[in-house]
C-alpha cells in the first residue's frame, strides 16, 4: 500500500474514533429520560479524553502520510 493509502486509512480511523466517542456517550445516556445538552456533555466527560487524543494523533499521522505521498508524486512527475 502506498503512502497516500495509508494516510487515508489513518484519517478514516480518526473519524471512526470520534464517532465511537459520541456513540459511547449516547449509549451511556440512553436510560436518562431528560435529554439535555448539559447531560450529554457530562456523558462525554464520562467517556473520557482517550478517544479524542487517539483520533487527533491518527488525524495528524494521516495528514502527514497524505502530504508526503502527494509530495512524492509531485516530485516524480517533475522528472
Amino acid at each position: 500500500m502506498n503512502k497516500k493509502g495509508i494516510g487515508a486509512v489513518f484519517c478514516l480511523m480518526s473519524s471512526i474514533l470520534i464517532s465511537a466517542k459520541y456513540i459511547s456517550a449516547s449509549i451511556f445516556m440512553g436510560n436518562i429520560s431528560a435529554k439535555d445538552a448539559v447531560l450529554f456533555a457530562e456523558g462525554l466527560d464520562y467517556v473520557g479524553s482517550f478517544l479524542t487524543i487517539a483520533a487527533f494523533i491518527s488525524l495528524i499521522v494521516g495528514i502527514l502520510f497524505l502530504g508526503y505521498g502527494l509530495y512524492q508524486d509531485i516530485k516524480k512527475n517533475k522528472k
